[in-house]
């Protein structure tokens, strides 16, 4: 008889419960795509305050909160993988997970998107190819993929098209996918997850990260001593932006902010073993995260309070849950078009339906697209991990042994890696 739902001061440790794919990770994923896409909603289709600002006191945006999830996410699956795999293979992997689909995004924008509603709002093509801008690319397509392909997303326009709809009222932001903007700071997180590795720290001196995160969490805390109400990295405009070669403007505050998101994941990865999944710390981490979004603080105690409470429900959502998106995952394909498919359903009109319609047609557009990018993009990308790698010897054949008298040392299971690696 299957055993009933029971609350228990631990179950185990993360490295006991959360080492293969049976969690509730591809759920979680979904959610948090899905969450941006909502946020987005009300400010994109009819500019509106994002979902969740007011209730947060100005803190986050329903939208932000989704960010630092996937962040904090994303830093115990890389860590993971930088771990166990030579630097080269790391970065191979890490590559694969997110150029192929940002890359067919950026084409798809430029010479599929961009055209048709650069028709439809002109009636020709004669001024796509667009004029120099002051980065030194033309603000065509060409110069589009040119500008943006390093992850740097220094074009958000193309051809003035996006500005020219803004100030004639038919849009309220005027990029063509404003979402891209995050991937640049995941890009850094991969870069630091590859100095540990290839430094050693990784696997022989996992305190050095909690220093890291320490001089984060000190960089957020000097910024919150100064405030009553601390509302985080869009409130911290004092801090320079700085230009790094083909990521273009990074911007100091959101380093700090998501780069101690992705720390916190890398230090569930790494003391996995001395951390308990505990159902009265899941139920305290959710008080203390709703509590500190409505009451402030929330960087300093909401932000680990969200991590302990992502990897708590990833293990302890019902087994029905962990069958989503455990084979197929969309929610990478979510998140890099649906800022798209929202300003264009703005533009051509389709908010004149109201909000139902408006996401929900959101949503299915851009589920289309995600479903497409993982069938056709993502998942072959992904099959090339393991190119060039030497194929390890095969095992001699072995004459077959009775049970009865086969070692118990012979009868194993093996897991299978996180979808991170």
């Amino acid at each position: 008889m299957r055993r009933a739902f029971a609350l228990r001061w631990s179950h185990g440790s993360i490295a006991q419960l959360f080492s293969g794919r049976d969690n509730s990770l591809g759920l979680l994923r979904l959610g948090l795509a899905t969450a941006v896409i909502f946020s987005h909603a009300s400010i994109l289709g009819y500019g509106a305050k994002e979902y969740g600002l007011e209730f947060s006191g100005g803190q986050v945006t329903v939208g932000n909160l989704a960010v630092y999830g996937f962040f904090v996410l994303s830093g115990i699956l890389v860590t993971r993988s930088g771990a166990r795999l030579p630097l080269g293979r790391f970065l191979w992997h890490r590559a694969l997970r997110i150029l192929p689909g940002f890359w067919v995004c950026l084409l798809f924008t430029a010479f599929v998107v961009a055209p048709a509603l650069y028709w439809y709002v002109h009636g020709d093509l004669a001024g796509l190819g667009g004029t120099k801008g002051p980065l030194g690319f033309a603000d065509g397509p060409l110069g589009y993929l040119r500008a943006d392909w390093a992850v740097a997303t220094r074009h958000y326009d193309i051809a003035g098209l996006m500005t020219y709809a803004r100030s004639e009222g038919w849009l309220h932001n005027g990029a063509f996918n404003g979402s891209l903007w995050t991937l640049r700071y995941e890009v850094l997180c991969y870069v630091g997850v590859a100095v540990l590795a290839v430094t050693g720290i990784l696997k022989r001196a996992r305190r050095a990260v909690l220093l890291v995160a320490a001089l984060f969490y000190w960089l957020v805390v000097r910024q919150a001593s100064a405030e009553p109400f601390w509302g985080g990295a869009s409130h911290a405009r004092y801090l320079e932006v700085q230009q790094i070669p083909l990521m273009g403007a990074v911007t100091p505050q959101w380093l700090i902010y998501l780069g101690l998101a992705f720390s916190l994941g890398t230090i569930i990865e790494l003391y996995r073993d001395r951390i308990p999944v505990s159902d009265p710390l899941g139920v305290a981490a959710l008080a203390v995260f709703v509590g500190s979004l409505h009451y402030g603080w929330f960087f300093l105690v909401g932000l680990p309070a969200l991590a302990y409470l992502l990897v708590w429900l990833a293990i302890r959502l019902p087994r029905p849950f962990r069958r989503v998106g455990a084979r197929h995952d969309y929610s990478y394909g979510i998140y890099i078009y649906g800022f798209l498919v929202q300003q264009t359903l703005a533009l051509i009109g389709w908010t004149r339906w109201g909000m139902a319609a408006y996401l929900g047609l959101t949503l299915l557009f851009t589920l289309l697209l995600a479903v497409a990018s993982w069938h056709l993009v993502e998942r072959p990308a992904l099959r090339l991990k393991d190119l060039g790698r030497s194929a390890p010897p095969t095992a001699p054949a072995r004459r077959s042994v009775p049970r009865s008298v086969e070692p118990d040392a012979l009868v194993s299971a093996a897991s299978s890696p996180a979808s991170g690696s």
